[in-house]
């Protein structure tokens, strides 16, 4: 007996991934970053819907590290929105900030430490999927937020390692949308690096 066109168009759904609430945090996530390429302070609203959303998918697909994380993006990104704004207020424009040696590679080894707890006390205390996987994630994406939200350059390079690491996984988890994104942010944040680079050796030579 062949299946109806309800049952195929039902097949069709499941095996591409579709949720009309990932497709949304899609759109929004692809506006988010390429405002924030631009250092533009509109990034802002975006951004605080996309987390809203995701916080939802993830929490549906068991991805704790990623749900809990989106609350912690709600709150930093108020947090970058007033600093942001006071940054063009004083200067006129977003300006672009620099860690220093020493302090990069403790931000690293923070990740890195953090990704360990994390994960080990997601694996003991939940049925996490992929705990230090998702983890990791996780705590670099905590460190290029508060970096992002206080206008460091280096925070690109951490979410370079997050697309990376976040490509994959949500491939084999099947949220097709939000692994295309990914790769998207990919690119953006290679761009966003070179731009924001641009940016403050302009500062600098000025």
């Amino acid at each position: 007996m062949s299946a109806s066109p309800t049952d195929m168009l039902s097949q069709f759904v499941h095996w591409v991934g579709f949720s009309p609430i990932e497709y949304v945090a899609t759109v929004l996530g692809l506006a988010n970053v390429a405002l924030i390429v631009r250092r533009s302070i509109w990034n802002y609203p975006f951004g605080l819907a996309m987390v809203a959303l995701y916080g939802w998918v993830f929490l549906g697909e068991r991805l704790y590290s990623d749900a809990l994380l989106q609350i912690f993006f709600f709150v930093v990104q108020i947090y970058g929105w007033w600093n942001w704004q006071r940054s063009r207020a004083e200067a006129g424009e977003v300006a672009v900030r620099r860690l220093a040696p020493r302090a990069w590679h403790a931000w690293l080894l923070g990740c890195l430490v953090a990704t360990a707890l994390w994960g080990a006390m997601m694996h003991a205390l939940t049925d996490a999927h992929f705990p230090w996987w998702d983890g990791g994630i996780a705590m670099l994406s905590v460190a290029a937020q508060i970096l992002q939200s206080r206008r460091y350059l280096e925070s690109w390079l951490l979410w370079i390692m997050v697309d990376l690491l976040a490509i994959p996984l949500f491939a084999v988890k099947g949220l097709l949308p939000t692994t295309g994104l990914y790769v998207i942010f990919l690119a953006l944040s290679v761009a966003g690096f070179f731009q924001w680079r641009s940016a403050a050796r302009a500062r600098a030579a000025a």
